[in-house]
């Protein structure tokens, strides 16, 4: 810093605050001023200043270390002028121990500041374990591991807990499989300390841009006779994978868990894999590993078995349900048909407090669901035929005493499917095409990160 010969410098050891220790004060004229030692700006250094601006921008001052600002902006008292006396802090021996150690007790003394903030209490800063915290936020909330690097974020992080060193995205990366390594080596030790058998679904999902996913799940049953479950992997699968390279990637995860031996059966979601889990079947017999010869191995699953035979139900009812579809959607179209809709409702005495309901094609409980809520309003829909030429998809009574025989056959599937699926979560790998919380038609994008989550997070739990 240059000085003009008009400028005397003031021995700054003779006043009282600590923050002096970063300043020169420097006396110009009739006026003093206060130079930062680090990066040279100039404030105010009158003895009626005050010294809260000092403090305030020591806390900003970027060429200088804040690692340990939250120490220095500890209060013991207020001064009879307002101001507040700094804490003694040996700087340089806290830097030491942060080095040292990740684990930290910062102690504050209660103390108000002009502008109303409060530093109170005890508290104990782990670096390490914040950095875990970090790390498991974003697998739990499916974060995108850039946010570490957004401004908003570094800002809240650094006000919040000046202690905490920032890390980069290479370094959350690196904690994200750190934390699933971890948790894959507890699942592993579980399983290969159970006593019994593994059984195993494997779920392939398509997502957008025809995307593939596979998710393998062992399913178990533990020392207190209680069923669980632990998702193996979820992966990306090329659609151009064949039959073969299909067999051989799940007989190469089996190995790599160590459930090779450990294999009782095997249920895939779809029947069109019969041939993948034949292969499977032919390499684990081959080392005698499966019971009863394998006979036991290939297990159906309930749910595509249901919504085969749905699928068969339905096909009889096809231009039923194409005219109950037409009819909601022209009801539908606009505001002044659905008001005429609802006023014929009320002339012919409907009580029903259901509207009606357009179906999703791939999912055929709801299919049901439009058709059952559709024939309470059977009567309504024919007087609508007679005052409105346009509407022309009114099924006949014919087709009305068909879609209410079929939907009394559909109410028992969906009654066993609820059967099946009570208490299973949405992302059950049981869960198939057309059920409740299955993956046809649905895209496994909005479902691959709870997946995950569940993989990483709770695994060994």
């Amino acid at each position: 810093m240059e000085i003009s010969e008009e400028t005397v410098m003031v021995d700054s050891s003779r006043l009282k605050s600590v923050v002096w220790r970063d300043f020169d004060r420097v006396k110009k004229g009739d006026k003093c001023v206060a130079v930062c030692r680090h990066c040279k700006k100039r404030l105010s250094g009158s003895s009626t200043s005050g010294t809260s601006h000092l403090r305030n921008h020591l806390v900003r001052c970027r060429r200088r270390s804040n690692n340990d600002i939250s120490q220095l902006l500890a209060t013991r008292g207020k001064r009879k002028e307002g101001t507040l006396a700094l804490a003694n802090y040996d700087f340089e021996q806290e830097l030491r121990k942060i080095e040292k150690t990740s684990l930290m007790k910062t102690e504050f003394e209660e103390g108000q500041t002009k502008d109303g903030t409060t530093v109170v209490g005890i508290s104990t800063f782990d670096h390490k374990r914040s950095r875990f915290n970090l790390a498991r936020m974003i697998i739990l909330h499916g974060y995108p591991l850039s946010m570490v690097e957004h401004v908003g974020f570094r800002t809240f992080v650094r006000n919040l807990q000046p202690l905490f060193e920032l890390v980069s995205f290479a370094e959350v990366e690196a904690d994200c499989k750190h934390i699933y390594h971890n948790e894959k080596q507890k699942v592993a030790e579980l399983l290969e300390k159970l006593p019994g058998k593994v059984s195993l679904t494997v779920d392939m999902w398509v997502g957008k841009a025809d995307a593939k996913y596979l998710c393998l799940t062992a399913h178990y049953i533990d020392d207190t006779w209680l069923l669980n479950k632990k998702i193996l992997n979820f992966i990306m699968v090329d659609p151009s994978h064949t039959e073969d390279m299909l067999s051989e990637f799940i007989m190469t995860s089996l190995m790599d868990w160590g459930m090779d031996r450990k294999l009782f059966a095997m249920t895939f979601d779809d029947s069109s894999y019969d041939n993948v889990a034949c292969r499977i079947r032919e390499r684990l017999s081959q080392n005698r590993f499966l019971l009863c010869k394998g006979q036991l191995f290939e297990v159906r699953c309930a749910a595509n078995v249901i919504k085969l035979m749905v699928q068969d139900i339905l096909e009889a009812l096809d231009e039923v349900i194409h005219k109950v579809r037409d009819s909601i959607s022209y009801i539908r179209s606009s505001q002044a048909i659905q008001g005429k809709f609802d006023e014929l409702s009320l002339v012919v005495g409907v009580s029903s407090q259901r509207s009606l309901f357009l179906d999703n094609p791939l999912r055929w409980n709801s299919t049901y669901v439009m058709l059952d809520v559709a024939l309470e309003y059977k009567e309504v829909f024919s007087v609508l035929q007679e005052q409105d030429p346009a509407y022309t998809a009114c099924p006949s009574d014919i087709d009305w005493n068909r879609a209410r025989t079929i939907t009394s056959f559909l109410k028992l599937f969906v009654e066993v499917s609820n059967e099946l699926y009570n208490g299973h979560d949405t992302y059950s790998p049981l869960a198939s095409d057309g059920l409740v919380g299955g993956s046809g038609g649905e895209s496994a994008d909005s479902r691959s990160s709870s997946s995950v989550t569940l993989a990483i997070c709770n695994n060994g739990n």
